[in-house]
């Protein structure tokens, strides 16, 4: 299939759709492989970029979305007269940030970072649809497991899990002593099996 057809068909899909439509899905109803839905999206990403058109397309993971311009934003909020996405309280902004990079996670394993309960924040952000279900942990109680969803993605302008920035994740369970702590400890430890 030519190129430039294969974008207009996954132009016109993704505009029918009005929400994100997965990569194979697409692939298989065109008659495709993924990778060369993947090389017409990209090309059409950046031709829409390129020309300041007031569409975009996003990548989400596995997924593609049509979306209005970040630019053409006041235009779309007025006309349309929609309102702002709530901004996130700083407890949920805490909450999402420890759910997206210790994923899945339980709300207990939330509250044992935080410190506090989580229940509410927990909640918001399932509402907010920043957040889903993603199964129950093995254990006795069986809590449930949270994971970020696509609209986490496409709110913070992400394509996948692996572009969010650097961080050192905190161990729990494990208390690392500084290298100078260790070797007076290992010293430490000479000299009481010397005197046993």
């Amino acid at each position: 299939m030519e190129r430039a057809e294969l974008k207009r068909i996954l132009e016109a899909i993704l505009f029918a759709a009005g929400e994100s439509v997965e990569t194979e899905r697409i692939a298989k109803n065109v008659g495709c492989d993924v990778d060369e839905i993947d090389d017409a999206a990209r090309e059409l990403m950046d031709e829409l970029a390129f020309d300041r058109r007031g569409i975009r397309i996003v990548h989400l993971g596995n997924a593609y979305q049509m979306c209005s311009s970040g630019e053409m934003s006041e235009y779309v909020t007025k006309t349309l007269e929609t309102r702002k996405p709530p901004k996130l309280s700083a407890s949920q902004l805490e909450t999402l940030t420890i759910i997206a990079y210790y994923q899945p996670a339980t709300k207990a394993y939330v509250e044992q970072i935080r410190g506090v309960d989580s229940s509410y924040s927990v909640g918001a952000l399932l509402n907010k649809h920043l957040i889903e279900e993603a199964g129950r942990l093995n254990v006795p109680g069986r809590p449930i497991l949270y994971r970020t969803t696509p609209d986490f993605l496409r709110t913070f302008g992400l394509e996948s899990i692996e572009d969010l920035p650097e961080i050192e994740k905190m161990q729990f369970g494990k208390i690392e002593l500084p290298e100078e702590e260790k070797e007076g400890t290992e010293d430490e430890q000479e000299n009481h099996g010397n005197f046993e």
